[in-house]
């Protein structure tokens, strides 16, 4: 799945995304942290994988998630 990052806060490694229907999904350091990033930028588009209405890892979408080639 696709989404915009909204916020991000370098020092909590956590902030929001939107996805494409508007509305918003919060994410913690554990799903940043899952991922390869450094960084996030608001506007930057992400893929995002989503478990039991949580997000769980966030990548730019020029990576893959996991388990897709």
């Amino acid at each position: 799945m696709q989404a915009t990052v909204r916020t991000f806060d370098a020092a909590t490694r956590s902030g929001s995304v939107f996805l494409d229907d508007g509305s918003e999904i919060p994410f913690g350091a554990a799903a940043f942290d899952a991922g390869p990033l450094r960084l996030l930028r608001s506007g930057q588009r992400v893929n995002i994988t989503v478990e039991d209405d949580r997000l769980t890892y966030i990548t730019l979408s020029t990576f893959p998630l996991p388990g897709q080639a």
